[in-house]
C-alpha cells in the first residue's frame, strides 16, 4: 500500500523557464539559444549543464551559480513558476491521508523559496541539504527514512528518466513518470521508460486515483 507520494522539483513542481532565462541573461546569448541546445543535450541524454558549457566550453557550472549570487541575480521562485495542477493535487493527495514529500535536486536555497510558498507538502528537502544527489542511491535512502516507510509503500514522481525513474526503481520505490518538461516529454514512450514506470501520467492530478486508498 503507498503511504507516500514523493515528488521531484524541476519540471516536477516548477517550470524551469525562469532557470534558463536567467543564465541565459547572465550568459549574454538569446534565450531562445539556451533553450535550443537544452533540446539538444535532452534528445542525447547528456546532462542539461552541458547545455551551458556548449556556450562556454569549460564553465564551472557551481562558481558561475556563485557568482549570480553574489550579484543579485541568482534563484528566484515565485507562485507563477508553479504548474497549475501542482497546488490541487498536492492538497488531494493530502486530504487523502498520503504524505507529500518534495525532493529533488536543487540548492539549499531552492529548499527556502519552496518552503516560503506554503505548499500543501509535509517536508521539502534539497540535495543541497542532504549532502547527496541523485541519482545516488543513498538520495532515495535518505527520502525513505525520511518518509518513515519501506521503499514499496513510497511512489516517486518525476520526469527525468536518468534521475528520477531508473535510479527510484533500483532502490525499490515505485515510479510515475511524468510527460512534462524536455525530458518528460522526449523520453516518455522510450521502451526502457515504458517498461520501468509502474505509472505514466501527463498531469499530478492524475495521481490520486492511482494511489489513493
Amino acid at each position: 500500500m503507498i503511504t507516500t507520494v514523493a515528488l521531484d522539483v524541476g519540471e516536477t513542481l516548477i517550470s524551469d523557464d525562469r532557470v534558463w532565462a536567467g543564465w541565459a541573461d547572465w550568459l549574454g546569448v538569446r534565450r531562445h539559444t539556451v533553450s535550443a541546445l537544452v533540446g539538444a543535450v535532452v534528445a542525447q541524454g547528456r546532462d542539461n549543464a552541458d547545455a551551458l558549457r556548449q556556450l562556454r566550453p569549460g564553465l564551472d557550472v557551481a562558481a558561475a551559480y556563485e557568482a549570480r549570487e553574489a550579484a543579485g541575480r541568482g534563484e528566484e521562485l515565485t507562485e507563477t513558476d508553479l504548474y497549475e495542477d501542482v497546488r490541487p493535487a498536492l492538497a488531494a493527495l493530502r486530504a487523502a491521508g498520503l504524505r507529500v514529500v518534495v525532493a529533488g535536486n536543487q540548492t539549499i536555497r531552492a529548499a527556502g523559496l519552496l518552503r516560503a510558498l506554503d505548499l500543501p507538502v509535509d517536508l521539502i528537502a534539497t540535495s543541497g541539504e542532504w549532502g547527496v544527489a541523485k541519482p545516488e542511491a543513498a538520495f532515495f535512502d535518505r527520502l525513505v527514512q525520511e518518509a518513515d516507510a519501506t521503499p514499496d509503500q513510497v511512489v516517486y514522481v518525476g520526469d527525468h528518466p536518468a534521475n528520477d525513474l531508473f535510479p527510484a526503481v533500483a532502490a525499490g520505490l515505485r515510479t510515475a513518470h511524468l510527460r512534462r518538461g524536455p525530458w518528460g516529454h522526449y523520453w516518455a514512450d522510450d521502451p526502457a521508460v515504458v517498461a520501468a514506470a509502474d505509472w505514466r501520467i501527463g498531469s499530478l492530478e492524475e495521481l490520486l486515483p492511482i494511489v489513493g486508498h
